[in-house]
């Protein structure tokens, strides 16, 4: 990469201040010139105050307030449109509760040079979730399945949140057509990705449970993604060229 090839790793929080620190602290100490961007959703716990913490502490951490908590997705739009100001070329989501190992970020870098959006994927040879009950293994699998049969998606892990995108393709994903607040808007962008035949390449990752906290997922979210699902289908063809049809 060159030095004008920046890099973004945004995290969205709301009451991660045991996990916030460390995590900050381990993606810094890649030495992998990665910026960090905190999107935080007015945490009742004082993330946001941490957070301001560690940006004064740390020049490459920078905190984007915002007035209560609306899901993943608004405030992953909220941080994409912050880094497009800033002239980011790649741009990556990532949870704040350590699922997603931050010794796989150089590992994006490489894979980004060649796609446009790389996927830290559970579902290709050598993924896993080793420490999920029955219960969210099933609703998991489950939904990236009806997402990959009601969209036709080539993409194995269509919900994964760990990822890094090309700043071309946030330009031209319109974000104002995902409905989803939850995890469903991750379907919704593999699904424009697809639809305007970007690039996405995958690689096995070993997804764990949080360390510290409660997980988000709630049987809303799950009725939402499906509901997400649904909405995307009629979209797709209602907006499909007569030629493709």
């Amino acid at each position: 990469m060159t030095g004008i090839e920046r890099s973004l790793v945004i995290i969205p929080t709301y009451n991660e201040a045991e996990n916030l620190p460390p995590l900050v602290q381990a993606i810094l100490n890649l030495n992998a010139g990665l910026d960090v961007l905190v999107v935080d959703d007015n945490s009742p716990d004082g993330t946001g105050a941490i957070a301001d913490g560690l940006a004064e502490e740390h020049a490459e951490v920078h905190v984007l307030h915002r007035p209560g908590k609306e899901g993943l997705g608004p405030a992953y739009i909220a941080g994409f449109g912050w880094s497009l100001e800033r002239a980011y070329e790649y741009i990556f989501e990532m949870d704040c509760d350590f699922s997603h190992d931050p010794a796989e970020l150089p590992r994006f870098l490489v894979e980004i040079e060649s796609a446009d959006l790389v996927i830290g994927s559970r579902y290709t040879k050598g993924g896993s979730t080793p420490d999920w009950s029955i219960r969210r293994r099933l609703i998991s699998v489950v939904g990236n399945w009806i997402s990959r049969l009601f969209l036709g998606l080539k993409t194995r892990d269509c919900t994964g949140g760990f990822r890094c995108y090309r700043r071309s393709l946030l330009e031209a994903i319109p974000w104002q057509a995902i409905c989803a607040r939850g995890y469903g808007f991750q379907v919704g962008a593999v699904f424009h990705a697809e639809r305007l035949g970007e690039t996405i390449k995958e690689f096995p990752i070993t997804f764990r449970d949080r360390r510290v906290g409660e997980s988000k997922m709630t049987a809303g979210i799950v009725k939402e993604a499906f509901t997400c699902v649904l909405e995307l289908a009629f979209y797709n063809c209602r907006t499909r060229s007569p030629d493709t049809a």
